[in-house]
C-alpha cells in the first residue's frame, strides 16, 4: 500500500479525507513521518515548514497545493531528481477568472466612482464606454491567464495576451519576448497580471509598463507581489497615470502594518484570496496524477525547474 502524506494547512484531515475516497488503496495521514518509517512515495505541500520535504522517505513526487511554485524552487529542499507537480484545476482557475473579471467590470461601470458619491450623496453622473471600447492586456497566457482572457474575450473587450511562448487565445492578440511586452500592454484600458514568478519575469510591472498604459488605468495584480516595482506602482497612483489598482498579492505577505497600501486611497487589496484552493477539485486533480503516475504515463502540469514554472 502506498502511502499520501497530505502536509497542507488549514484543514489537512478534511483533505486527507478526500484522497482517501480518491484513492481507497493508499495509506493516507497528516502526521509528519518519523524516523525509520515506511517510505512515503507522495508529498501533498503548499509551503512547508523548512526541512520537512528533505525529512519524507522514499519520496518521489512532490504535489503541489499552489500553482505558483517558486517558493519550492527557492528553498532548495526540493532534490533536482525529485518532480513536482503544481496545481491546475478548475477551480483554481474558475476562482481567480472570478476575481479579475469582478474588480475589471466594477471599474469598467464606475461603480466603486458612484459609490464615493453616494456617501456624499452627489448625482453625478460619468461618461460610460461600452466594453468593445476598452482594450484589457493579459500578462500571462497559462491556465489562469488564458481562461481571464477567454472571459475578456466573450465580454467583447478588446484583449490582448502578453506571454514567453507567444501562446495563443482565441479571439484574443498575442504578443511574446520582451520586445513585445510594450507592444501589448501600449494603450490598455486595464492590465492584469497572471504571470508565473520567474527570474525572467520579476520586477515585470514596472515604470516603463505602467507608463505605456492608457491614462487612469486599472492595474489588477492576481500573481505575485514579486512581479511589481512597488516604487514605480505608487508613483503611478499617485501621478495618475493609474485610477486604481486591485492588489491580491504582496512581496511581503501578510502586508506588513505600516505598508502605504493600506491606506492609498486608489487602491483596493485582498489578503492572497483571489484563488484559493477548493480542496474537493484540487484533490481529484491530484488523485489523477498519482493514477497517471502509477501507470507510468506523463505527467501534466510537471515543473521546467529551467523555466522556473
Amino acid at each position: 500500500m502506498k502511502r499520501i502524506f497530505v502536509a497542507s494547512r488549514g484543514d489537512p484531515e478534511h483533505m486527507a479525507s478526500l484522497f482517501r475516497t480518491q484513492l481507497p488503496e493508499h495509506e493516507v495521514f497528516t502526521q509528519a513521518p518519523q524516523r525509520g518509517d515506511a517510505p512515503v512515495p507522495y508529498i501533498v505541500v503548499g509551503r512547508p515548514a523548512p526541512g520537512l520535504i528533505a525529512s519524507v522517505p522514499g519520496l518521489e513526487l512532490v504535489l503541489s497545493l499552489n500553482a505558483g511554485i517558486e517558493h519550492l524552487l527557492a528553498s532548495g529542499e526540493v532534490p533536482d531528481h525529485l518532480p513536482i507537480v503544481r496545481l491546475v484545476d478548475d477551480g483554481l482557475a474558475d476562482g481567480m477568472s472570478d476575481w479579475v473579471l469582478g474588480h475589471a467590470l466594477a471599474w469598467h461601470r464606475n461603480l466603486a466612482f458612484y459609490k464615493d458619491l453616494q456617501a456624499k450623496r452627489e448625482w453625478s453622473p460619468q461618461p460610460e464606454k461600452l466594453a468593445r471600447e476598452r482594450i484589457v492586456a493579459v500578462l500571462g497566457a497559462g491556465a489562469l491567464g488564458a481562461q481571464a482572457a477567454g472571459h475578456f474575450v466573450r465580454f467583447g473587450f478588446q484583449t490582448r495576451v502578453w506571454s514567453r511562448s507567444c501562446r495563443q487565445v482565441e479571439g484574443a492578440k498575442s504578443f511574446a519576448g520582451r520586445d513585445g511586452l510594450q507592444a501589448a500592454v501600449a494603450g490598455a484600458d486595464i492590465l492584469v497580471n497572471l504571470l508565473p514568478l520567474t527570474a525572467e519575469t520579476a520586477n515585470v510591472v514596472n515604470a516603463n509598463v505602467l507608463g505605456a498604459l492608457a491614462p487612469g488605468a486599472l492595474f489588477i495584480n492576481g500573481a505575485r507581489g514579486g512581479h511589481v516595482v512597488d516604487g514605480d506602482l505608487i508613483a503611478a497612483l499617485d501621478g495618475g497615470g493609474l485610477s486604481s489598482a486591485a492588489l491580491d498579492v504582496f512581496r511581503t505577505e501578510p502586508l506588513p502594518a505600516d505598508d502605504p497600501l493600506w491606506s492609498h486611497p486608489r487602491v483596493l487589496l485582498s489578503p492572497h484570496v483571489a484563488a484559493p484552493t477548493h480542496a474537493r477539485t484540487a484533490v481529484a486533480e491530484m488523485a489523477e496524477t498519482i493514477r497517471r503516475y502509477e501507470r507510468g504515463e506523463k505527467l501534466p502540469h510537471l515543473v521546467d525547474r529551467a523555466l522556473g514554472y
